[in-house]
């Protein structure tokens, strides 16, 4: 015969397993990533036999530069695997503030910069240096969507700035005077922006950087895509305040996306302090990583990722008419970055169902603008131009097939 002491103990340890493991609140607001979904289904169709065209993620098909993957092999040679100190190598910060200097000419003390695992450590550090439960970041839609995810992990609110064509695809401080509430506390920009490859000038980066100031607001520029840019070159935002937050990364106009590797640069009054949240959220980016990147910065192969820019714009000329001609409808042209930002409306009315059925039916892959935010994403998609000419070739052939034209 069962104790019933010995039954209702049972019964209470069933209960303690099935309530040990809940996530925590915080989470249930964070969207997938989309676009690696639409990676791992193209990788899937691949290993079946398919042909896929990966227009998806953001990775040219280059690879990294071989002298910097050489420098690389010096420094795991030299035993150089221990940790840095947290804030990164002092070599590669005193690198690194000359690099502003010789292309921006602005001064930044290399105490400022702080290395980090990708521009996501960087996010990761900045959304807990900047972010109280409550508080609320504005953000333009559409925008690079892990940015809202880091906001919401850090207990704030995302306050979405639905942007058009006709302002570039950048808030204006028009928008921003009827979008601020009572909680906002900071303004997260991209320059060139992902996924619409749009650009911020001077004058509009000003502009914004004073609405920030005069409102009390932080300012963050997203400028991982600075390099791949194709009107001759764009200001850094330490150059119209030096205390607004950037953050760069060596995954894209440097290649080196799989070695984790960016940084961060923060005004002076707030650099010991990032440098104990580094301390702890990730001890120090990897060490080979950034011996290999002090590489980077030498002039042949800056002259190696020049041409490199200049590959990534001849297929852009390419295929932005070509979706045009596919019935795309593409009113900004990519300023900067790899990203065509196309509207569907009269091919279809559900860009997710539509990126799908393409990747199913003719092995092409693209992202869906749900992936980037709300506003009017269902009518929108992202093309990646990382493959070569004769691969956008080919993708424009089989969409001519998939669209019937």
């Amino acid at each position: 015969m069962t104790n019933t002491t010995d039954y209702k103990s049972e019964q209470d340890e069933v209960s303690i397993l099935k309530t040990r493991n809940i996530p925590a609140a915080r989470t249930a607001g964070i969207n997938p990533f989309r676009v690696m979904t639409v990676l791992e289904r193209a990788q899937a169709l691949a290993r079946e036999g398919h042909s896929i065209i990966h227009l998806e993620v953001g990775e040219p098909d280059f690879e990294t530069p071989e002298p910097i993957v050489a420098a690389a092999q010096q420094a795991l040679s030299a035993g150089h695997t221990r940790y840095t100190p947290a804030a990164g190598l002092p070599a590669l910060r005193r690198r690194l503030s000359r690099f502003y200097q010789e292309r921006y000419a602005v001064n930044i003390d290399p105490q400022r910069i702080f290395i980090t695992p990708g521009a996501s450590g960087a996010l990761v550090l900045l959304s807990q240096l900047l972010i109280n439960p409550g508080d609320a970041v504005l953000i333009p839609d559409p925008a690079y969507p892990c940015n809202r995810n880091y906001v919401h992990l850090a207990g704030g609110e995302v306050q979405l700035l639905p942007v058009t064509a006709e302002t570039n695809y950048q808030p204006t401080p028009a928008l921003l005077d009827r979008a601020i509430q009572a909680n906002s506390v900071g303004l997260w920009l991209a320059s060139p922006g992902n996924p619409t490859g749009t650009v911020l000038d001077k004058p509009a980066l000003q502009g914004l950087s004073d609405w920030a100031f005069n409102h009390g607001q932080h300012l963050v520029v997203d400028e991982i895509y600075h390099g791949l840019d194709y009107q001759g070159g764009l200001p850094t935002a330490l150059a119209v305040n030096d205390d607004n937050f950037v953050i760069n990364s060596f995954s894209k106009y440097f290649g080196m996306t799989g070695w984790r590797l960016g940084w961060l640069v923060v005004p002076d009054s707030l650099k010991e302090l990032a440098d104990i949240l580094a301390q702890n959220l990730f001890i120090a980016a990897s060490t080979p990583a950034q011996h290999a990147a002090l590489r980077a910065f030498d002039a042949d192969v800056i002259d190696l990722l020049e041409t490199r820019r200049a590959e990534l714009q001849r297929r852009r000329d390419f295929l932005l008419p070509a979706l045009r001609q596919l019935g795309f409808i593409i009113p900004v042209e990519t300023q900067g970055a790899f990203y065509i930002y196309a509207g569907i409306d009269g091919l279809a009315d559900d860009s997710e169902l539509f990126c799908q059925s393409l990747l199913e039916q003719q092995g092409v892959a693209i992202t869906p603008g749900t992936d980037f935010g709300e506003y009017r994403a269902r009518h929108s998609v992202r093309f990646a131009f990382t493959t070569h000419r004769g691969q956008l070739e080919e993708a424009v052939r089989r969409m001519a097939i998939f669209l019937g034209r």
